[in-house]
């Protein structure tokens, strides 16, 4: 008997075993190819992370030119009230610029143009002095005193202090930047040894309004977390944004594990905590108890990875969760034009449906069995802000109060020093929870500068609710 009639020949047993091998690596190499192409559109990847910048988008056709739309309302300057004016320069005209024939006041408000100008020496130089006394009878010199606030400020008063903090820290400068500053614009001269010491007195001046923003972190009903990574020295270090309704705390640890959540939150924190699915959260999530809200735009990256994924049935399978996720925002943009039950209920049931859909019908592939048991496990947490008022569904918040730590990163090279880190977390936290409440950073500076000067109580960065 050939070996026709015993079955396959041994030529085509070989060929079916390498074309099933071939296949195994051709889906193989998929797979990694498709990792090898996450960027930030499909992954929580940082954008800073994209190699290859993807194409923009063709023009939509028909779209709105650049500048001022028709029917947009006209957004002028406020005057300077008279309060704020500090001279005035009246002009009068004596005869009629057409003909020459004698003018007389008419009755129309005259012309105006307001002008702001800085003075060419915008200091003033005090100097103290204490007179020495010589008492006879004991024989020794005594000096007047002169004011603590004037000795602890030194050479640069609240106000420059408050100034030089504001450039540092805000405006991203380099302490060469504000020396050339100072020296050509302010006119003088101060020595980066000179800057440093004043930046160190601003972040003693902050340590008492950080402490009670720390403080009042565990009780916070719900925060929106999130961290970035950086070198301080060489070594890696992590910036933590902690985001509460009324104020934003940084805070700069040696770890990215949930080690420092238990530090800065406890094991009791009994709000809500937004965040994306880093591990550490889940971490803190399980072994503390805590409710978490994760980050849907998160979630919608990992759907677009799918949905693009050389496997055909992660591409379906993305797609239909992807389009659940859709119809969950859909709803979303429609609590405007929807009674309160109704969203309540229609934003219910999406929900669920996202749910339903992400748990159903999985095809038997790595990365949909990993998402499905995501769901299995965690989708409470995806849909919680559905049943929690105040919770977002994003961790956007969190993501936009670190943007700015990231820049200044980027643009100052962070510090090389704990004291350093310390300015850092202070002024951060500051310039963030100031914008949050539509405060002045640079008056909050001074007011802090001014009363660690005088030794008076610090000012607050959240309103006093006790």
């Amino acid at each position: 008997m050939d070996n026709q009639e015993q079955g396959q020949c041994p030529r085509c047993a070989v060929l079916e075993r390498m074309l099933i091998e071939l296949a195994a690596r051709v889906a193989q190499l998929e797979a990694e190819l498709a990792k090898a192409k996450k960027n930030s559109s499909n992954s929580s990847k940082p954008p800073s992370s994209d190699i290859v910048k993807p194409p923009k988008p063709a023009p939509k056709e028909g779209k709105r030119k650049q500048g001022a739309q028709p029917g947009h309302p006209r957004h002028e300057r406020q005057a300077f009230s008279p309060e704020e004016i500090d001279r005035t320069c009246d002009y009068t005209l004596d005869s009629c610029p057409d003909c020459g024939g004698h003018v007389e006041s008419g009755n129309q408000p005259p012309q105006v143009v307001q002008q702001v100008e800085i003075i060419s020496r915008p200091i003033e130089v005090t100097e103290h002095r204490g007179p020495a006394y010589f008492c006879p009878n004991c024989r020794k010199t005594h000096y007047a005193q002169i004011p603590q606030p004037v000795v602890s400020a030194g050479l640069v008063g609240p106000e420059l202090t408050a100034l030089v903090a504001y450039l540092k820290g805000a405006c991203h400068c380099s302490f060469s930047t504000i020396r050339k500053f100072l020296r050509d614009v302010v006119c003088i001269s101060i020595s980066r040894g000179q800057l440093a010491k004043v930046i160190a007195k601003v972040s003693q001046s902050l340590g008492t309004a950080y402490e009670q923003l720390l403080d009042l972190l565990p009780s916070q009903p719900h925060l929106n977390v999130d961290e970035t990574g950086h070198k301080n020295s060489g070594k890696l270090m992590w910036t933590w944004c902690f985001r509460a309704h009324l104020f934003t705390l940084f805070k700069i640890a040696p770890s990215r594990g949930s080690g420092v959540l238990e530090e800065v939150l406890g094991k009791e924190f009994d709000g809500v905590l937004g965040c994306d699915y880093f591990s550490a959260y889940r971490k803190y999530m399980s072994e503390c108890g805590v409710l978490v809200q994760f980050c849907l735009a998160h979630l919608i990256r990992d759907l677009k990875f799918l949905a693009k994924h050389p496997n055909a049935e992660n591409q379906v399978y993305g797609d239909r969760v992807l389009e659940a996720t859709r119809k969950l925002f859909g709803v979303i943009h429609q609590r405007d034009v929807m009674t309160p039950e109704d969203f309540a209920t229609a934003l219910e049931q999406a929900g669920k449906a996202l749910c339903e859909t992400a748990v159903s019908n999985v095809p038997m592939t790595t990365e949909a069995k990993n998402l499905a048991k995501r769901f299995e496990k965690h989708g409470a947490s995806y849909i919680r802000f559905v049943t929690t008022p105040g919770i977002e569904p994003t961790n956007n918040l969190a993501e936009q109060a670190i943007r700015f730590v990231v820049i200044d990163r980027r643009v100052t090279q962070g510090s090389r020093s704990t004291i350093g880190q310390r300015w850092l977390e202070r002024i951060w936290t500051v310039i963030a929870s100031c914008s949050q409440q539509g405060r002045s950073v640079y008056d909050f500076l001074r007011d802090t500068i001014g009363a660690y000067f005088n030794a008076e109580p610090a000012p607050r960065l959240v309103p006093d609710t006790s």
